[in-house]
């Protein structure tokens, strides 16, 4: 039985299956953590305080956040609020109705990195807010619908940037998804527009993350 991961010709990692279990961990707290923080997206709190709550649930929880240190990145998450596309840096600013806001974090648990990040709406939302979120969560679901060995990473930005053009609006091409495992960043690159049949083969045991912005 192959113990150790390999790197495919592409240069991507393919992960063995015993190294499925702590990467599931890993990324179930993640998800737990933007669970956590629901409740306390409301109005008059500051992304500071968003940002110590997920640091020390991920503290408690007997993780390390990821992003504090990395490359001189003093905070625990990226909170991005409304035409902030992403890595939004949090700070003493009041949420208030209406607002709309990404938080992304990155927990190391036992080595591994679970990334995940979650849209929030604090109070009331707006028909134009809602169609953005809507249309975005689609565009991710229909990019992992795409994920099965044998298609491309061609394959979910294809279809990814198909739906959303549908929709009139137009795919972020500045930001990717990523792999990741043992490493925070690592191949392959994994944009959301593309050709159909282009790029790497997807293997079972790679992990990267599907990560549109709209």
């Amino acid at each position: 039985m192959n113990i150790k991961p390999r790197l495919n010709a592409d240069g991507i990692t393919i992960h063995t299956l015993e190294e499925f279990d702590g990467m599931r961990k890993s990324g179930a707290l993640a998800a737990e953590i933007l669970d956590m923080i629901t409740e306390h997206v409301v109005p008059g709190v500051t992304t500071d305080a968003l940002d110590k709550l997920i640091h020390d649930y991920m503290i408690d929880a007997g993780a390390i956040p990821a992003t504090l240190g990395y490359r001189g990145y003093t905070k625990s998450s990226c909170i991005s609020l409304n035409h902030v596309v992403c890595h939004g840096i949090p700070s003493d600013k009041k949420l208030k109705d209406g607002d709309i806001l990404n938080i992304d974090v990155t927990c190391i648990l036992d080595g591994w990195f679970g990334d995940t990040s979650r849209m929030y709406v604090c109070g009331k939302l707006s028909r134009k807010a809602e169609r953005l979120i809507d249309i975005t969560h689609t565009a991710l679901m229909i990019g992992i619908d795409q994920v099965k060995p044998g298609n491309t990473f061609g394959d979910i930005g294809a279809a990814i940037q198909a739906y959303v053009e549908a929709q009139r609006c137009s795919v972020v091409r500045d930001f990717c998804g990523h792999g990741l495992g043992r490493v925070f960043h690592s191949a392959p690159n994994v944009v959301h527009f593309g050709r159909w049949g282009t790029g790497a083969v997807l293997e079972e045991g790679m992990f990267f993350t599907i990560e549109p912005m709209v």
